[in-house]
C-alpha cells in the first residue's frame, strides 16, 4: 500500500552522513511552499544529446521510429564516447551527421569536467553551473553546426561569449568577432526589415500576392491570397504560381518566427490534382531543411494542409510582443457607433429610474466628436425621450470603449 517502504530502497541515513558534500541538480523548481526537488543523477542537455555522467547507458528518443536510424545513432555514440558516461540522443538528433554529434559530445564532456573542477574547488553550498543564457545557447547550438561566424555589438556580451568558447569550444575561438561600426548592427547587416516582417501578420510576396499568419492559442493559421497578382494567362496558372511562391515564404517564415504546434495552411483552391501535388511536394522539400521536426499531411479537398512542427521555445512574435493594453489581446474593439448606442441605452436605463435635471457623459474624444457630430440628432431625440439635457465631456485618457454616464441633480 501507499507509504510502505520498498525492500530494495536503502534508508537515506545509510547513504549520507552529516556534513557530507554532494553534487546535486535541481530536478524541479520550488512551487509555493514546496521546496526544490533535487537529484544526484546529473543530466546535461545539449541540442542533440543529453549527457548523463553518473549512468552508463545509451538511449535513443522514442520519437525516432526508424530502426536503421536508431541503430546508426547508437553506433555513433558508442564509437565516440571515451568514458562510461550515459547519453540520450534527442529527437532533434535524427539525421544529424557524426561530426556534428562529435562536436556536441566534446562540448558536454568539457562542461562536465568544468563542473567537477568547480566541485573540488569550492565549499557547499555553491552553484556550480546554471542554465545557459539565450546568447550562450545560440552560440552552442548554431556556431558549431550552422554558422561560420558570430558578430556581437556589446563588449560585455562579447567577453562573456569569448570566455564560454575558450572553456567549452576552444576550436571555435576564431569564429567570434566584436562589431565596432558606427551604425546599429541590425542596419549594417540589413536585419531590421526581416525583424519587422517577422512580427507582422501580412507578408507580401514578390508576385503581388500575400500570406496572412494568425497565431492563436490552439494553432497557427496561414492564409494565402492572390492580392494584386492577376497573372498574364489563365487563372489556374496565376493560382499555382502564387501558391508555389507562398510555399517558399511560408517555410521561411515558420523558421524565422519559430512557429510550432499545429499549423494549418489555407492555399488558394486548385482544381488540378497535379497542381495540388506539386504544391504539397514543394512544401515538404522546403521544410526538409528545417532543423525542427515537422510532419506534413497531404492537401485536403478544401485546399488545406495540416502540419505539425516541434515547439521548443516561444515563437518570435510571442517573445518580442505583448498583448495590446488597449484591446487586452482580443485584436478587436467595439465599433464607434456600437459604443454610441451602448451609451444611449445606458442613458435610457438611468432616465427611467431617477429624476435628475441633466446627464453628464464622459467619453473618449473620438466618441465625443461622433456624438456631437453625426449622432447629434439622436442626442436631441434622446433628450426629448428622457426629459433631460445631455452634456458630452471628452476625456483624453479614456479608453475608446470607456464611458461614464452620471445623472446630475441641481441643489
Amino acid at each position: 500500500g501507499a507509504g510502505r517502504p520498498r525492500p530494495d530502497r536503502r534508508a537515506i541515513e545509510e547513504m549520507l552522513s552529516g556534513g557530507q558534500e554532494i553534487l546535486v541538480q535541481v530536478a524541479r523548481s520550488p512551487i509555493g511552499s514546496k521546496g526544490a526537488r533535487l537529484t544526484s543523477y546529473i543530466s546535461l542537455p545539449g541540442r542533440f544529446l543529453v549527457l548523463m555522467p553518473t549512468v552508463d547507458h545509451i538511449g535513443i528518443s522514442r520519437r525516432i521510429a526508424d530502426e536503421a536510424e536508431r541503430a546508426r545513432l547508437k553506433e555513433i555514440v558508442e564509437t565516440l564516447r571515451t568514458q562510461p558516461h550515459g547519453y540520450i540522443v534527442r529527437t532533434a538528433g535524427e539525421g544529424v551527421p557524426q561530426e556534428v554529434l562529435a562536436q556536441e559530445m566534446e562540448f558536454l564532456n568539457n562542461l562536465w569536467n568544468h563542473i567537477q573542477e568547480r566541485f573540488h574547488e569550492v565549499s557547499a553550498p555553491e552553484m556550480l553551473h546554471e542554465e545557459l543564457t539565450v546568447t550562450l545557447r545560440c552560440v552552442r547550438d548554431l556556431l558549431a553546426h550552422e554558422a561560420d561566424r558570430v558578430t556581437i555589438d556589446s563588449p560585455e556580451v562579447y567577453h562573456s561569449v569569448y570566455d564560454f568558447i575558450q572553456k567549452f569550444m576552444p576550436r571555435l575561438s576564431n569564429s567570434l568577432a566584436l562589431y565596432t561600426g558606427e551604425e546599429p548592427i541590425f542596419d549594417a547587416y540589413n536585419l531590421e526589415v526581416d525583424v519587422q516582417r517577422a512580427i507582422k501578420k501580412k507578408v507580401w510576396l514578390r508576385c503581388g500576392g500575400y500570406i496572412v499568419i494568425e497565431i492563436t492559442e490552439a494553432l497557427v493559421a496561414i492564409d494565402v491570397n492572390t492580392g494584386r497578382y492577376v497573372g498574364k494567362r489563365n487563372f489556374a496558372e496565376t493560382v499555382l504560381k502564387t501558391n508555389l511562391e507562398a510555399v517558399k515564404e511560408i517555410a521561411y517564415q515558420i523558421r524565422l518566427r519559430n512557429l510550432g504546434g499545429i499549423i494549418i495552411i489555407d492555399f488558394i483552391d486548385m482544381e488540378s490534382k497535379a497542381d495540388q501535388e506539386k504544391v504539397y511536394s514543394t512544401l515538404r522539400e522546403a521544410l526538409s531543411r528545417d532543423k525542427a521536426k515537422t510532419n506534413v499531411l497531404p492537401m485536403s479537398d478544401m485546399g488545406l494542409i495540416q502540419m505539425t512542427r516541434k515547439r521548443v521555445v516561444k515563437s518570435l512574435p510571442r517573445m518580442m510582443c505583448e498583448p495590446c493594453f488597449y484591446c487586452e489581446g482580443e485584436g478587436m474593439l467595439l465599433s464607434r457607433r456600437t459604443i454610441c448606442y451602448n451609451i444611449f441605452r445606458e442613458v435610457c436605463r438611468q432616465g427611467a429610474d431617477s429624476g435628475g435635471n441633466r446627464f453628464h457623459i464622459k467619453v473618449n474624444p473620438v466618441i465625443a466628436d461622433l456624438l456631437l457630430g453625426q449622432e447629434s440628432q439622436l442626442i436631441s431625440s434622446l433628450e426629448e425621450r428622457v426629459g433631460r439635457q445631455i452634456c458630452i465631456y471628452p476625456i483624453d485618457d479614456y479608453h475608446l470603449e470607456q464611458y461614464h454616464v452620471e445623472e446630475i441633480r441641481d441643489k
